[in-house]
């Protein structure tokens, strides 16, 4: 039953689409958006739940931040086996099992009182249920749906992420502070189930499942691989990864996107609420910062998707990480006043994750039609320097009472990344494209 009326569903939006001259690619990149904006939105929560849990439970900032590290570290790591689970048993299953763990997860957390709970329901469960839904996902539509526009698509997909995991934040410090921290998260389980609506009725696999080629793309209409079998499914990952260690290009592009993380969910995501509040400032103030800079993020990352179509991706990715090293170095030496705050706002939101569009196009020009899978696995360094910087600055709050030397270490480490960025090479022949199992 629940399949007939996602056909009919499909079938019928697909239909009214194409009378008025839409591709049905857009639809999915639509229900794409709203799920990885949701599921962001269960990311980037923590960062308000940390003084309401310290007075709740008496637990230090270092502690929660280690149960955070490992919601980012999972949240990375399902990235590579993500998409293998995609290629396996469709995109529409896969988001829908996301969405009931994260869902699952948070529900469970009303009850925790322990902090082993904390680190298994926020740490565990929605690292694992985030991971499904990660940036893989918005790839693996990119790639599978548009010939053309790709850039775009990827800079739209990626604003949904970053900006879920910013513009949610003055909501939920103004519920946690009125009415508690738990009344808060039902916003997100709310926003969860109509996700998942949305993905049972509208998704789809592949153009082909509507009878459309690609957007852009011309010639017969494209059909999907062969299934492989669970044990393939599983190895998959590890053999694209052994195949991409291989090349240097996927070590720059790991390290430097560990520097992207490390500099900006890990950091500035979980810990610029509290960083605010030693400075005096409000809790729902701060949590507007952080919402100004998801807005400009809107404009940042898009503008750099239509960028990466025309322009050469190395020398946008050192353009972003050189800004965002010299913004996070200015942020210490504010007096936290609004105003210098909003500036640092504007600036930062900006290239809030501009860096992404241009790593993945880089990842698909040199490894083809792998990149989903090598993309993964270049993600799963991006969240490592999450879970490293969000450990490392609780680690420095907790023994040395102020957040400012992290701030410090991450601006360093986006301009060592600008450096490295351009030393990736333009090979001559693509590589390391293996074709699919």
């Amino acid at each position: 039953m629940q399949n007939d009326m996602s056909f009919a569903g499909t079938t019928a939006l697909s239909r009214f689409c194409a009378r008025r001259g839409i591709h049905y690619g857009w639809v999915v990149a639509a229900v794409t958006f709203l799920t990885m904006l949701v599921t962001a939105g269960a990311v980037g929560t923590p960062g308000v739940l940390i003084g309401p849990l310290q007075q709740e439970f008496g637990w230090s900032t270092s502690e929660i931040s280690s149960a955070l590290a490992i919601r980012l570290v999972l949240f990375g790591l399902m990235g590579p086996f993500a998409a293998a689970f995609i290629n396996r048993f469709g995109v529409r299953q896969v988001a829908s099992a996301a969405l009931l763990l994260i869902g699952a997860g948070i529900l469970g957390s009303f009850a925790m009182t322990e902090l082993w709970q904390l680190m298994l329901l926020w740490g565990v469960v929605v690292g694992f249920g985030t991971g499904l839904t990660a940036l893989v996902l918005g790839a693996t539509i990119a790639t599978r749906w548009f010939a053309t526009r790709r850039g775009l698509v990827v800079g739209l997909l990626t604003a949904s992420t970053a900006t879920g995991q910013l513009v949610f934040l003055p909501l939920m410090a103004s519920l946690t502070e009125s009415l508690g921290w738990r009344e808060a998260l039902t916003v997100i389980l709310a926003m969860l189930f109509l996700a998942m609506i949305a993905v049972l009725v509208f998704m789809r696999d592949y153009p082909a499942d509507v009878g459309l080629a690609p957007y852009g793309a011309t010639g017969a209409l494209p059909t999907a691989p062969p299934r492989q079998t669970f044990s393939a499914m599983l190895a998959s990952p590890i053999t694209a990864l052994m195949e991409a260690a291989q090349t240097r290009t996927f070590w720059v592009l790991f390290g430097t996107f560990f520097i992207c993380g490390a500099s900006t969910n890990g950091l500035v995501q979980t810990h610029f609420i509290s960083l605010c509040s030693d400075f005096g400032m409000a809790a729902v103030a701060a949590a507007g910062m952080l919402a100004i800079i998801g807005i400009f993020d809107i404009a940042g990352t898009i503008g750099s998707g239509w960028l990466s179509d025309r322009y050469d991706s190395r020398t946008l990715l050192f353009w972003y990480y050189g800004l965002r090293g010299l913004s996070l170095v200015y942020l210490p030496f504010t007096s936290f006043s609004y105003f210098e705050l909003s500036i640092f706002a504007v600036f930062y939101g900006l290239d809030w994750v501009a860096t992404v569009p241009p790593t993945i196009k880089l990842t698909i020009d040199r490894f083809g039609s792998r990149a989903p899978i090598i993309f993964g696995w270049v993600f799963a360094g991006h969240q490592l320097g999450a879970a490293f910087a969000a450990w490392g600055a609780g680690f420095t709050r907790t023994a040395y009472e102020t957040y400012l030397p992290a701030f410090f270490i991450a601006g360093l480490l986006c301009l060592i990344g600008a450096l490295a960025v351009v030393t990736i090479r333009e090979p001559k022949v693509p590589e390391a494209q293996p074709q699919p199992a």
